[in-house]
């Protein structure tokens, strides 16, 4: 094999390995245990201000969280949870 046939094959198999690990990111799977509350279902809430969450009905129980406030430390794997950052924007959303 030549040189340049050589580094054809190794480009095509930097390109595909490129494209390997980007298809397992947006397939990862959720634990369904600890998404019982269902927050994949809200992330698309990253970023909005927390008072968008205001009008919004949900099926489990919420806290919604400004930043640098006090919560207690029980843990409900059936709560959802807005946490916002300095701005006011939701910056997490999980459940807990």
């Amino acid at each position: 094999m030549t040189f340049y046939g050589k580094g054809a094959v190794v480009a095509a198999l930097v390109m595909l390995a490129g494209c390997q690990s980007a298809s397992q990111k947006e397939n990862s799977a959720v634990d369904p245990e600890m998404d019982r509350c269902g927050a994949s279902q809200y992330q698309q809430y990253v970023g909005k201000p927390l008072s968008s969450i205001d009008s919004v009905k949900f099926s489990h129980p919420i806290r919604a969280i400004p930043y640098n406030s006090a919560v207690t430390m029980d843990f409900n794997l059936n709560r959802l949870n807005f946490m916002a950052d300095q701005k006011g924007d939701i910056s997490r959303v999980y459940c807990g």
